[in-house]
């Protein structure tokens, strides 16, 4: 999961922009999230929504009270075993009715995800000898 950087010059100011998307894959064995919410409160219950986005329906609903504050994120560690590649998602955590984080979510097989394409296998270039004559 390595995010990327992309820069915006406004009347000489310089701003950074952070881009960021879950990426979990199609698998039965337990795949950690991590995230920074938008508030915070420690050793409360928390409901975890997942809902496909292609289709508007809810794939995955958990109420939990694992989810642990790391040093400047937050982690929890379950299994989405409803997941399918290539499809994208919508997290959505709340604290009773408050939304602590909302993300997208890409399912994806790809493990080197620093060289990742989001059409691998779907394009593939023709070596052609055309020669064009400039009058």
């Amino acid at each position: 999961m390595q995010p990327f950087f992309y820069t915006c010059i406004l009347t000489k100011n310089l701003f950074f922009y952070y881009i960021y998307m879950v990426i979990l894959q199609e698998s039965g064995s337990a795949q950690t999230l991590k995230f920074i919410p938008r508030q915070w409160v420690s050793g409360g219950s928390y409901t975890v929504n997942i809902v496909d986005e292609t289709q508007n329906k809810n794939i995955y609903s958990q109420v939990t009270t694992s989810i642990v504050e790391d040093k400047y994120y937050n982690t929890f560690t379950d299994t989405f075993s409803n997941l399918k590649q290539g499809i994208y998602y919508i997290i959505t955590i709340l604290s009773g009715t408050s939304i602590i984080f909302k993300d997208k979510i890409y399912c994806t097989n790809q493990t080197d995800l620093t060289a990742y394409t989001i059409n691998q296998g779907e394009y593939i270039e023709n070596n052609t000898e055309n020669e064009f004559i400039t009058i």
